[in-house]
Parts: C-alpha cells; structure tokens; sequence
C-alpha cells in the first residue's frame, strides 16, 4: 500500500524519490493546485488518484472516469501519474490526451462516464499544475467534495482494488469540434481575432471559429508551453491589450481571447477596446432577453451591479441572482436555479439549454458573442444551440435592431467606472483568515453608522468575502482567492471614477493594516 503522503519532502533527496507528497494548501474551494514538483510529487499524485477512486466508492458512483491534460512541459507525466493511482483504485479510465477542460466535460457526455480529472494549471502560470474534477455531470467538486478528498487523501485512507482498466479515446477533439460545429453557418461573415496565448486553446479554437463561418485572424495560436508573449489569461491586461492591437491592425468585428484550457473567453470591441467579462455577460442578457422572456440569470459577487440596475434587462423581465464567485459554485447554483445562463467576471459562462450543457466552455461564449453580433447585424433567426443535445429551437430574434458593432452595443449599455480585478498577494495559510479580519472590520463600521468614503453604507454581501455597497450604488468587493496565494480585489461605481478610486482608497487603506498582504500584480 502507498504510505501516506508527507507535506514535509524537498525535491533531489532520496525521500522524495520514495514517499509520496502532497502539500495540504494544493487542495482549494472547488478544484486543486500545486507547484510542481515543490508541492506534490510523482507519487503524492498515485495518491490523489487512489483518494478520487476512494471518494467514488464511498459515494456509490460507478468507478468510470474521462482523463485529459493541457499543454505544458509536465502535465502529460501528471497526467500518467494520477492515472495510474486511479486504475490501482479499480477506475475505468478513459483518457482523451490532450485536451480543453470544456472537452474533458463534454466527453463525459460523449462517452456516458460519470467522472471526469481534467490536468490543468488553468491560466496559472507555469510551474503550476492542478485537476479539475467531478463525479456528477455537468457539475464540478465544490468544498464539500474538496474537503472529503483532501481527507482520505492526506489520512492514507484509500486501498488498492482490482478491475481498473485503461481506455484511450483517440477522437475526443475532433468529436468535441464537429458537435460545437454542428449548426447553422452565421448570415453575416465576421473577421475575428482568436488569441490563445500559445496554450491549448490554439489546436481547436480556430477551427471551430472557421466552421461556424467566421474569418479568422489567429494570434498566437502556434502551441508553445513556455508561453513566450504572455500568460495565456483573459483577464490579464498584457493579453487584452495585444488581442486589441490585433484587432485594430486588421480591422476585425471582435476579438476573442482563451485561457490556457479554454473554459474562458475574453472580449475586445471592433475599436480595441478590451470589454470585462462582466459587462459581456449584461450585454448577452440583453441579447438572450429579447428571445427568452423573463429569463434567469446568476453573476457572480465579483460582477456589475448592472445586472440588477439595466433599465432593458428590467423592462424584459430578465432577473439576475448573485452568487459566490467561482466555477464549481456558479456552475451548481447556475443548474439548481435552472437559469439559462450563469456569468462570471472572471470570463467562466455557463450555458444551459437549448444553448449549452450547463458547463463553463470558451467556446460556447464565443460562438455566443458572434451570434450576437450576427444578430445586431440585422439577421432574423433563431438561437443556434452548440451541442447535439441542444438543438431544440431557442425561438427567433427580431433583425430590427439595424446593424450595430460591438462597440455599439457596449456604449449601449449604462456607464460605470469599473477597476480590473487586482490580486494582492497573500499566502494560502493566512489569506482566509485575513478576509474574516476585513469582513469583521466593515461590519463593525457599518454597525457604527460610520461613512465609508464619504458615503453611508446602503448593504454588506457577505457571501463570498466582503462586497460594500454605499449609498450611491458604488461598491468594493474583497475576497480571498480561491486558487491562489491571493486576495481579490474589485471596485466599480455607477456615478464617477472619483468614487471608484475613493472607495478602492478605503479597501487598500484597510489591508495596509495587514502586513501579510503584499504587492497587486495592478492597481487602477
């Protein structure tokens, strides 16, 4: 039997080389991540494997599970790694190689397996690796599940079985392609720009853009794990800024931006403007509204307060509910809610039917996007529903719009003066501790009736960190990352910038009180 993992084993010393480890942090909210080899090695991951093969048993799910990795140096051998604690635990494994994480998702459905252990640091940077998993499609591990595996994980409480068997599945991608492709071309010829930061996305996202009818201006869409231009991260500035310029140079409808497994999309405008996620999820409520009366909606905390305040999203009836940020949290309370679409800031959409399966796939956002644009462009028609299992008519939408750009659609939209989401650091140790200490501090200031740059203080939201709603509809958000050593910051305000700089002024004065919050990667 493999002895239980040590958290406590330094890399080139023979016990590395024989005992396994698992450093106890790797294993977040809703998903786990490492450094490799730092925090878990070779064995510590035939560990984590025997541990997802436990948890199968102990829940009563057949022990059958879909297996991929993403494109960096390391994570095939993880992969190799994990799987072969996983068929020492008598699971059926079927590896699809290498792969999206909206993949891995839909061959769950594609090959009818229940489980799925998709290797990918997302959009950390390299030296990361991670796995995202699940055991209920097309949900993923929220805390419960987290916590229930780090558990039998770190304890040793897992045993050897017979019966695991190994399946590789040569033909996921190009399944995984022809379903998203399998609909209606666009009635208006879109140049896009697909930026995959050289990550994973650049073997599939291009092709699927084409096959929809799109023009395509691939940027750095050449697979490259050392990720020369940039971090492959829709949120990062670096990133957005060169899809922008790209767009600019070639006079493109949109631009379109992936992570590095491509459960993320982001946005830049005809006029390379970078869009947050966020205000792209107001903007396909607006569109999806129109088609599907008194729709629901989730966002996440992190998110625009528009989603409540549009004037059109009102006047349709479309309701939007608030929940923890998160893929795994957003993807649940998104399927619970029975909503038709779930949007978080970080650029994770989830799409239920007719128009997705309910998980977080860039692609779908993608195809989303463009069918927007196609359809402010004046095309009448109906809702094309990516997916074999969501071709059922999603209505039509009016052309009557007139045709309108992407930028015409986001002026459109209410102004706010909104920061990008700025990440302190802070350890893994120490970081939910100090949110609690923030939390306790604006309650108590609240409770005193005391102003709160320079305004009284209209709500506190406090599940999922601390989100400070003032008087005017300002608000400041703090909460503590959920994959990495960090915490999260977000400001945005629907009056001026001077009131989105005074109350990040505020929230940044606080956690100067906290000398273990260090340096953001930005600041407005």
């Amino acid at each position: 039997m493999l002895p239980i993992p040590r958290a406590d084993l330094k890399p080139n010393t023979a016990d590395f080389e024989r005992l396994p480890l698992v450093k106890p942090t790797g294993f977040r909210e809703y998903d786990a991540r490492w450094l490799f080899p730092e925090e878990i090695n070779l064995m510590g991951l035939n560990a984590v494997g025997l541990g997802l093969a436990q948890l199968f048993t102990d829940r009563g799910v057949k022990r059958r599970i879909v297996v991929g990795h993403d494109f960096r140096w390391y994570s095939a051998s993880v992969k190799q790694a994990l799987m072969t604690g996983l068929m020492a635990g008598g699971m059926e494994v079927h590896d699809i190689g290498l792969a999206l994480s909206p993949m891995a998702y839909y061959a769950q459905f594609a090959l009818d397996v229940e489980g799925v252990a998709m290797v990918t640091a997302s959009h950390n940077d390299n030296g990361w690796t991670g796995i995202k998993m699940g055991l209920d499609r097309p949900l993923t591990f929220g805390p419960d599940d987290m916590n229930a595996l780090k558990e039998i994980v770190l304890g040793g409480k897992y045993q050897t079985r017979a019966g695991g068997s190994y399946n590789f599945v040569p033909d996921i991608g190009e399944r995984y392609m022809a379903d998203l492709s399998n609909r209606p071309k666009l009635k208006n010829k879109l140049k896009v720009v697909a930026a995959c930061g050289n990550g994973t996305a650049g073997a599939f996202v291009p092709q699927v853009l084409e096959a929809i009818g799109c023009e395509v201006v691939r940027l750095d869409c050449e697979l490259d794990h050392s990720f020369p231009r940039y971090n492959p991260n829709p949120e990062d500035m670096k990133m957005l800024h060169a899809i922008a310029e790209a767009v600019v140079k070639h006079k493109a409808d949109v631009g379109l931006g992936f992570d590095g497994d491509s459960d993320r999309c982001g946005v830049v405008d005809n006029e390379g403007h970078e869009i947050f996620a966020d205000k792209v999820g107001v903007m396909l409520a607006r569109d999806l509204s129109l088609i599907h009366k008194n729709a629901v909606f989730v966002a996440d905390v992190k998110s625009t307060g528009l989603f409540m305040t549009d004037p059109v999203l009102i006047e349709r009836g479309a309701k939007t509910l608030y929940w923890k940020t998160g893929h795994s949290y957003m993807k649940r309370y998104t399927n619970e809610k029975k909503a038709l679409a779930g949007f978080e800031k970080s650029g994770h959409f989830f799409f239920r039917a007719p128009l997705g399966r309910g998980y977080d796939d860039g692609l779908v956002s993608a195809i989303a996007v463009c069918d927007m644009l196609d359809r402010a462009a004046g095309s009448a028609g109906a809702v094309s529903a990516p997916g074999a299992q969501a071709r059922a008519s999603a209505g039509s939408a009016p052309g009557a719009q007139g045709k309108k750009t992407m930028a015409d659609l986001q002026r459109e939209l209410p102004k706010t003066w909104q920061s990008p989401t700025m990440s302190p650091h802070c350890g893994d140790e120490v970081k939910y501790g100090i949110v609690d200490k923030v939390i306790a501090l604006y309650k108590g200031r609240a409770a005193k009736g005391e102003t709160i740059a320079g305004q009284k203080v209209r709500e506190l939201i406090d599940v999922n960190g601390i989100r400070v709603v003032l008087a005017d509809g300002t608000w400041g958000l703090v909460r503590a990352s959920s994959n990495k050593p960090e915490l999260v910051v977000v400001v945005e305000s629907p009056v001026s910038e001077a009131n989105m700089r005074a109350i990040f002024a505020d929230i940044d004065a606080v956690l100067g009180k906290f000398p273990e919050v260090g340096e953001y990667n930005q600041k407005i």
